[in-house]
């Protein structure tokens, strides 16, 4: 039985891929207050030439969150985590965890996607599952252990991805959440189950895979074990739009529907917001992926490398012995000459980790353009970069759509980056609206609020989110010079 209160305390954890966050969430009934009461690194571990993520070292932070929490405030009224897609635990028969988690960026899956397309041609896969083919995807982390004849994928009985394995520690209970079990290239957007079809001729084992469960879903409370441990009450746990980028759109503060939106952090996802999936030869070609989100949402959007390209700039340099903020490249890149080279940000060498800087210079250099040589000359080439690809995608979403899309709402992280905003909005020719920059833990911690009654629907919780957090509205500015150099970049990419 649901009993509805005057004000309500959410604990939402938003883990990215290189940090997470324990957020507490104040609802008095018309607006959300956000609070960071613990920070921690993730860092990914290297072993034996593969990339794990340290689950074991993010579940004691998450532990560590709680207990904070729970100090700052006594009465807990949920919790909720929401995490990065594709990558996935096992769970053995006893419901042990068979061996950390690999990475998204691990090399085991370089050369798997043909292989699939062997059995399964890329045009049924993507009928099945309407999901963008990225070499990453869960469908593939899994073949290619079935290629290595993996004694883990043997022993395993449960299949859980990152946010419901945590959620499995917490409670006891697994279950599969579904806008991020959209992610895995293995599920049917559609009929929103399992792509059995997909599974049987991957001759992948069906059993592991459990019951999908909708946003908004109470999994079950927190074990008796962690109550003793932290001395804490039996809090429910959540069930959110699981998949980060799910509840970062959630809290798109928009009025109407006609809006694209980019959840701009490590990588940028940009897309629309639909009531059912379009799955054709266009979405296919232009490599538009369809998401699930809350209330039964599609998610028909594209992913972008982002602002990972930034990131692994700046750790490059500082592992070179420069301590650079993002202020300072920001700043250094503003005082480079403006659309002096381009980079498709998709390429492929540049998803993994290494020399960022050096892998611009070298595809300014094999695509025949002046080679950036200073920092900000790099960080310009990139942020320039990045918009034009914002203004390709929104071009592409368009003509699939049949319609002219308004304005962009930039959500995330990388809100920060004005100069990236400014940006979009020249390149686009569009109205860009930033804010809120913690959007992922405010559609968190409104999908709990939703589970309890607290807040009626998506609509009603956009208009909290709209009552709760500042906005900052970006107009287009010298959009003929960013038309004259959009035809050079096409030609680039294509």
């Amino acid at each position: 039985m649901i009993i509805l209160k005057d004000s309500y305390k959410f604990l939402a954890f938003d883990l990215g891929a290189s940090s997470g966050r324990a957020i507490l969430g104040t609802f008095n009934g018309s607006r959300i207050d956000l609070k960071e009461i613990h920070r921690f690194s993730n860092d990914p571990v290297s072993i034996n030439g593969n990339l794990h993520w340290d689950i074991l070292r993010l579940f004691y932070e998450i532990k560590q969150g709680i207990l904070k929490a729970s100090i700052e405030e006594k009465n807990i009224d949920a919790i909720g985590v929401d995490t990065w897609g594709v990558d996935f635990g096992l769970i053995d028969e006893k419901g042990k965890l068979l061996g950390n988690p690999y990475h998204y960026r691990d090399i085991r899956t370089e050369g798997v996607m043909d292989k699939v397309f062997e059995i399964i041609p890329k045009e049924e896969i993507f009928r099945e599952t309407g999901i963008q083919f990225l070499w990453f995807n869960t469908i593939y982390q899994l073949y290619s252990m079935k290629l290595e004849n993996s004694s883990i994928l043997e022993k395993a009985k449960t299949f859980l991805m990152i946010p419901d394995l945590i959620n499995y520690f917490l409670t006891g209970v697994k279950s599969t959440e579904y806008t991020n079990a959209t992610t895995t290239q293995l599920f049917n957007t559609v009929t929103k189950q399992w792509s059995w079809k997909i599974i049987e001729k991957l001759n992948l084992p069906k059993e592991i895979f459990t019951n999908i469960i909708n946003p908004g879903t109470i999994i079950g409370c927190l074990t008796e074990d962690i109550q003793k441990e932290l001395n804490v009450s039996a809090i429910p746990v959540v069930s959110v739009a699981s998949h980060d980028t799910g509840s970062a759109v959630a809290a798109v503060p928009a009025e109407d529907k006609n809006f694209a939106y980019i959840s701009c952090g490590t990588w940028s996802l940009m897309g629309v917001e639909l009531e059912k999936p379009i799955i054709n030869e266009s979405s296919m070609n232009l490599d538009i992926t369809n998401e699930g989100g809350v209330e039964g949402t599609t998610r028909f959007l594209k992913n972008i490398m982002g602002l990972w390209l930034v990131q692994e700039s700046k750790r490059q340099w500082e592992r070179e012995g420069e301590k650079l903020t993002y202020s300072d490249l920001t700043q250094m890149a503003k005082e480079a000459r403006p659309f002096e080279n381009f980079i498709d940000p998709d390429y492929h060498e540049f998803g993994l980790p290494g020399d960022m800087p050096n892998r611009v210079r070298n595809y300014c250099r094999a695509t025949n353009q002046t080679v950036p040589v200073t920092k900000g000359e790099v960080i310009r080439c990139i942020t320039q970069s990045l918009a034009l690809k914002y203004r390709y995608t929104i071009e592409c979403l368009e003509k699939i759509l049949y319609k002219k899309i308004d304005r962009i709402h930039i959500v995330g992280g990388g809100i920060q980056d004005k100069m990236l905003c400014q940006f979009t909005a020249d390149a686009t020719g569009k109205e860009v609206i930033a804010g809120p920059i913690e959007a992922t833990a405010a559609g968190n911690i409104a999908v709990q609020a939703m589970a309890l009654g607290a807040i009626k629907d998506l609509n009603d919780a956009r208009r909290i989110i709209r009552n709760s957090f500042q906005m900052q509205t970006y107009k287009p500015q010298n959009t003929q010079e960013w038309d004259k150099v959009y035809e050079k970049f096409i030609k680039l990419i294509k």
